[in-house]
Order: C-alpha cells, then sequence, then structure tokens
C-alpha cells in the first residue's frame, strides 16, 4: 500500500475511545511546571478545539493551600470553575491528604473532582467527602489483593479505581509489556476500573532517548483484547507491537460498542504534556485536527 492509500484509508476514530482520557499531569516530573504556568496552560487546553480530549488538572497535595490563590490570579470572571484532581504523593500523610480535600472543597473558583492515593488497607479510613478515588497498586504480592478490595468496594458502591504506573520513576522501574498485560488482564478480569500514568507521551511503543515507552494506541488495543476475552500473552504481543499504521489502523475501525467496553475500563492517564499525545493523534488523523 502506498503512502497516500495508507493515509486514505485512515479513518478517524469514534470520538468517545479519546474523550477525557489525557488528565492535565504538567506540575509532575518530567515536566515540572511551576503551579501557576500549570492553571494557565490548563485554561488554555481547556479553550482549545481538542478540550473534549482533557481531563481535570492533576495537583500535588501539598500544593492545596496556594491553588486558590493561583486560580484566582489567573481567572476572570467569566473563568469555570478550575476542575481539580488532588495527587497524594509518597510520603503524603492521609491527615495532609484530608486537610488538602477540605482546603478546595472551600476554595472559590475550583471543582474537585477526585483524589488519588496509594492503595493501603487502611484506605477506607481517610475521610475525603465523598470525592471519587483512584488508588494506586504495586507490582508486588499485594497487588492481586489490592484489586479484589478495589472490586469489594464497587460492589458496595463506592467511586474507587485503580492507578498502575507505566513510566520509570528512580524508585520504579519501568514495567514491561508482561508486566503491564498482566495488570491489565488482572483489572478486567475482576471488571476494576483503571487509569495509568507516567509514561504514556507517545501513541506507540518505542525506545527512546528517555528510554522504554508503552505506547497509548497499544494500550487502548490490548485493553480492547482483555475485555474480549484474551489473556496475558496475547496482551503482552499487543503491547509489544510497533506496527504504526497498523495500529493506528486498528483504533479507527474500533466500532462504538467496543470503545465503550474499552473506556469502562480504561478510564484515564496522566501525562504531563498533553498535547504530545493529541498532537500525535491528529498527525495520524484519528481524531479532526485543530
Amino acid at each position: 500500500m502506498t503512502p497516500s492509500s495508507e493515509a486514505a484509508s485512515q479513518r478517524v476514530a469514534d470520538p468517545t475511545l479519546f474523550t477525557g482520557l489525557v488528565d492535565d499531569a504538567a506540575v509532575f516530573p518530567p515536566g515540572n511546571a511551576p503551579l501557576g504556568e500549570a492553571v494557565r496552560r490548563h485554561r488554555f487546553h481547556r479553550a482549545a478545539a481538542y478540550a473534549p480530549l482533557v481531563g481535570p488538572l492533576l495537583v500535588p497535595v501539598a500544593d492545596a493551600g496556594r491553588l486558590e490563590t493561583v486560580v484566582a490570579s489567573t481567572s476572570s470572571a467569566a473563568s469555570p470553575p478550575l476542575e481539580v484532581a488532588l495527587v497524594a504523593r509518597p510520603g503524603v500523610t492521609t491527615a495532609e491528604t484530608q486537610t488538602a480535600v477540605t482546603t478546595l472543597v472551600a476554595a472559590g473558583g475550583v471543582t474537585p473532582v477526585g483524589v488519588e492515593m496509594a492503595w493501603s488497607p487502611q484506605w477506607r479510613d481517610a475521610q475525603l467527602q465523598g470525592l471519587p478515588l483512584t488508588l494506586e497498586v504495586d507490582r508486588d504480592e499485594h497487588q492481586a489483593q489490592a484489586l479484589d478490595d478495589l472490586r469489594r468496594a464497587l460492589d458496595e458502591g463506592l467511586a474507587v479505581q485503580a492507578k498502575f504506573r507505566t513510566g520509570a520513576t528512580p524508585t520504579w522501574p519501568w514495567p514491561t509489556e508482561q508486566e503491564l498485560a498482566a495488570f491489565v488482564a488482572a483489572a478486567v478480569r475482576r471488571e476494576v476500573p483503571f487509569k495509568l500514568t507516567g509514561g504514556l507521551h507517545h501513541l506507540v511503543r518505542g525506545t527512546r532517548a528517555e528510554g522504554e515507552q508503552h505506547g497509548l494506541l497499544n494500550v487502548l488495543l490490548a485493553v480492547h483484547r482483555a475485555v474480549a476475552g484474551d489473556g496475558p500473552d496475547l496482551l503482552t504481543a499487543v503491547l509489544a507491537d510497533r506496527a504504526d499504521d497498523d495500529l493506528a489502523r486498528r483504533a479507527g475501525a474500533l466500532a462504538a460498542h467496543d470503545v465503550a467496553s474499552i473506556r469502562r475500563s480504561f478510564t484515564a492517564y496522566g501525562c504531563c504534556e498533553v498535547t504530545d499525545p493529541i498532537s500525535e493523534l491528529m498527525t495520524r488523523r484519528l481524531i479532526q485536527g485543530a
């Protein structure tokens, strides 16, 4: 197939495949944007044509006290409230998280929409004013325990989901395709929704200057196969696939019911520069350009 015929055969994906998929993690590594700059950029994203793809601004618990002042200094009377999810980074206590939630609930110009923290057997003790919870699970023997616990919480009617880290940090080596496949299969099998965080800057699995990186299309298609009942071995192959044209074609061909099932499982992921994946989606013609 020639490049021109390949481009002509590429279908724009069902837009709900990407709606609200990319949470704005601008203040987190490797972006590390100052809070004021992150808020200004987030408002820009919210006014752009691609705004439907962008989720809330992720804000560390430690910045909750400053956020109202920053929002006031970057807003006008016509500015809509800033949707924010609080993230409790390692070392942050439950008490500090509870105080941050109280601060944001009372703040002007801010709408808290969720809290992210590490899973522990005591997570239910946190008093977080009923906000939806995203609980990061580890990669050790406690992962199955955590996912089972979240399944029970969902059965109890609680608004919870899992989180798994897909990028490397100084204390978290990059998870291989096999490890990510095992997590996806385990979460989907239990019908536990999840978000991912870190490392999904590009659409396709690759080896880049920063190191190994998973691909967003790979993950979406792996979730599709997991929902269909495929096991970790097949998911591993999907996550390892570097055939970018074929991955884009397959994503564009997903039917509406498949897209709905994918997004019920894979709800969002955090990215420190939301325009990275969005620009690639435009280039690949999976979304309309803006």
